[in-house]
C-alpha cells in the first residue's frame, strides 16, 4: 500500500489510490468500499456544499497545505500498532470529490485508544486528515512538537480563546485540508456508550465555510484500551493481545446541511444535532448485536446522561 498523498492540492484529484465497493482484505484488514474504487459511485455531495466548498478552497489562492512527512509516518505506525491489539475492519466509501477537495470527518468518541485505532482506519482508507485535539497535548514533551510538525489542530477547551478554533479549522479547510474531530468534545459517559448531545464547533465550521461533513462510526475501540490510567490500560492491553477484538470503522455518507441559514439563530444546534444523528445512525449498523449496553463494560469509565442526545423523530 502506498504512502497517503491525500487532498493536498486543491483542484486535482488526491493520490491516495484506489476505493472498492466489494470487501477486500488488505495486509490481515477487511475492508469494504474505503480504499478500494475511485471509480465507484459513492454518496451524493449536495451540489450547494460542493460549490461553496470549492469557494472555500479557491480562496487559498493556490496555497495548498501538503501532509507531512512525519502524518505519513505515524499512520504508518499506529496501522502496526493496532495490528496485534485488535483486528481492524474499515468500510464505507470515500469518494473522489471529497478526497479532492475539503472535508471534515465527523467521528464518535469513545475510549482513549480511538485516535490510534481511527488513524490506523485513516492509513487503511487512503486518508490524512489533521486532526482536531486538546491543548493539553500540544503541552505534552515530545507529543506537542510530534502534533505541531503533523500539523494538526489545537483545540483549547475550556480557556479565553476557544472560540478562535472556528477560524483555526475554516483556515485549515481553506487550503484544501481534510479535517477530523470529535463534535462530542470529550469520551461519551452515555452509559449504553451512543454518541452524546454534541457542541457546536464543528457544525459552525461547515456552515460558515459549506465544506462536506462526513460521519465516520466506530465500535470496538473501548475493549482495547480502558479509561482509568496507566494500571487499567496495561491491563487491557495485555488482555487485546490475547483476545484482539474486532474495531469497526465506517464511512458514512455526507451529512445535508445545504438548508441551514448560518445566520439564522439556531442553525448551529439544529447542525449539530444532524450530525450527531448521521454518525449515532451509522453505529447503529455496526453494533447490531450490542443494541442497548455495550457486550464489554470498562468498569472505571464514568457514567452521566446529562448529555444524552435524543435523535430527531
Amino acid at each position: 500500500m502506498t504512502d497517503v498523498e491525500q487532498g493536498a492540492a486543491v483542484g486535482r484529484g488526491a493520490a491516495g489510490g484506489e476505493v472498492s465497493v466489494s470487501p477486500a482484505v488488505v495486509d490481515g484488514t477487511t475492508v469494504d468500499g474505503a480504499g478500494a474504487s475511485l471509480a465507484a459511485a459513492g454518496p451524493a455531495v449536495p451540489a450547494a456544499a460542493q460549490d461553496r466548498a470549492a469557494q472555500v478552497a479557491g480562496a487559498a489562492h493556490g496555497v495548498a497545505w501538503r501532509v507531512p512527512r512525519l502524518w505519513r509516518f505515524l499512520l504508518v505506525l499506529a496501522r502496526e500498532v493496532v495490528r496485534p491489539v485488535a483486528r481492524l475492519r474499515v468500510t464505507g466509501d470515500v469518494p473522489a470529490q471529497l478526497r479532492a477537495g475539503p472535508v471534515v470527518f465527523a467521528v464518535n468518541h469513545i475510549g482513549p485508544f480511538d485516535p490510534v485505532a481511527m488513524s490506523a482506519a485513516c492509513r487503511v482508507a487512503r486518508l490524512a486528515p489533521r486532526l482536531m485535539a486538546t491543548g493539553g497535548l500540544f503541552r505534552a514533551p515530545v507529543v506537542g512538537s510530534m502534533m505541531r510538525a503533523a500539523g494538526h489542530i489545537r483545540i483549547n477547551r475550556r480557556q479565553a480563546d476557544v472560540g478562535n478554533a472556528v477560524d483555526v479549522v475554516a483556515d485549515a479547510l481553506a487550503v484544501g485540508s481534510h479535517v477530523l474531530g470529535y463534535p462530542e468534545g470529550r469520551i461519551t459517559l452515555d452509559p449504553g456508550m451512543w454518541p452524546e448531545r454534541g457542541k457546536t464547533g464543528m457544525a459552525r465550521v461547515a456552515l460558515r465555510t459549506g465544506v462536506p461533513v462526513v460521519p465516520v462510526a466506530q465500535w470496538g475501540a473501548h475493549e482495547v484500551a480502558a479509561w482509568g490510567g496507566f494500571g487499567p490500560t496495561v491491563r487491557t492491553l495485555g488482555r487485546s493481545l490475547l483476545r484482539r477484538p474486532v474495531v469497526r470503522v465506517h464511512f458514512g455518507a455526507p451529512v445535508d446541511l445545504s438548508d441551514l441559514d448560518p445566520e439564522v439563530p439556531g442553525s448551529a444546534q439544529r447542525a449539530t444535532d444532524r450530525i450527531i444523528d448521521a454518525i449515532t445512525a451509522e453505529l447503529v449498523k455496526l453494533r447490531v448485536d450490542e443494541p442497548r449496553l455495550p457486550r464489554y463494560v470498562d468498569p472505571v469509565r464514568p457514567l452521566s446522561t446529562q448529555r444524552r442526545h435524543r435523535p430527531a423523530r
